[in-house]
């Protein structure tokens, strides 16, 4: 096994995806000073190509491999260094870029073949052969990105009845039907957003009452209304997530909601910038405030610490991890410190 063993699990913990193609290292385990925030890497393991995106279920990490054979992978993390729960396993689907945990299953949403897949979830934690794949349909306007369906996130909602598909080549959402024994997805309905936009990822507000997509191809936000009983989202409308006036293309990645849902902050690529809008108290309203710099270059991924005091931007192109102190009151976010880390591209707390 490709790995190395160097520290000691603490109590609060970080897992770093990254690109094994650029340079990465693969899922890297990191302790988290509960002072000050800081990551220190304690070792890292290697042995599933590309893991791009994570997600933690207890003692266990599950990770997709982004390549375009598509894998999804169990991992043991009690330990300093994730050890693997049996083989990677096939997705049936190609460049799978998020995954979710659901009852009974791990979801992955597959970039280039535009599908989702499920693949049930052993008693030990590891993962058995893909059992559904339920395939996109559908084109957007910017021809180069969107000649077909390309499925960028699967999200379990609040409640864990539904899970959103949220589809950049489509500029929809697909909202699926968990079943309640065994956490299979079956199709719901779809959301149809403003054409061109080119949804990445979504956000739920704490509530569960609003959900907030981030477009990829528009650097906006779109603020829905989300009815947890009839598996319903309802666009609202936009918001920017660039300052008017930003010079070059900008490319936004991923978008977290505060736990108090006063903030959403936004990672943008290109531009290199965490923006900061303030929601109203509904939750039906959000307004650019402001955008930091990211701390390096590519921000790829964007996660809060258990606290919600911290961000976290995985900065893809320049090889690290920065984290940021929140400001309570504005919702900015000030640099506090970053960590080397080749190719990053998600990171997950536990």
């Amino acid at each position: 096994m490709g790995g190395t063993d160097t520290g000691r699990a603490a109590r609060t913990r970080a897992f770093i995806g990254s690109f094994t193609s650029a340079g990465g290292r693969g899922i890297l385990s990191a302790d988290v000073d509960p002072e000050t925030g800081a990551l220190t890497v304690t070792g890292a393991t290697d042995t599933l190509p590309d893991p791009s995106y994570l997600a933690l279920a207890g003692p266990v990490l599950y990770a997709v491999s982004e390549t375009e054979e598509g894998a999804a992978a169990a991992f043991d993390v009690s330990g300093a260094v994730p050890r693997p729960l049996g083989a990677p396993r096939p997705v049936r689907g190609a460049a799978p870029t998020h995954l979710a945990v659901a009852p009974g299953h791990v979801l992955t949403a597959n970039y280039t073949s535009g599908s989702v897949s499920a693949l049930p979830i052993a008693a030990d934690g590891s993962l058995g052969a893909a059992d559904d794949v339920l395939r996109h349909e559908g084109s957007g306007p910017v021809t180069d990105r969107q000649s077909g369906p390309h499925a960028h996130q699967v999200l379990v909602a609040p409640g864990g009845r539904w899970a959103t598909a949220v589809d950049l080549g489509t500029d929809s959402v697909r909202i699926y039907a968990l079943d309640p024994a065994t956490g299979a997805p079956r199709p719901h309905g779809e959301t149809v957003l403003k054409p061109g936009t080119g949804p990445r990822h979504l956000a739920f507000h704490p509530s569960g009452s609003h959900a907030y997509v981030l477009n990829e191809l528009e650097p906006t936000v779109t603020v829905c209304r989300w009815d947890g009983e009839a598996g319903v989202l309802e666009p609202l409308g936009e918001a920017p997530v660039v300052a008017a006036g930003t010079p070059g293309p900008s490319y936004p990645s991923e978008v977290v909601v505060a736990p108090d849902g006063r903030f959403l902050w936004a990672a943008v690529r290109g531009a290199d910038t965490l923006a900061v809008l303030a929601l109203d108290a509904s939750g039906e309203r959000a307004e650019f405030r402001a955008a930091v710099d990211c701390g390096g270059h590519w921000p790829r991924d964007l996660a809060l610490d258990p606290s919600g005091r911290r961000l976290y931007a995985a900065n893809e192109r320049s090889g690290d991890v920065t984290w940021f102190d929140v400001d309570p009151e504005t919702g900015i976010p000030r640099r506090a410190g970053a960590v080397e880390a080749p190719a990053a591209s998600c990171v997950v707390f536990g």
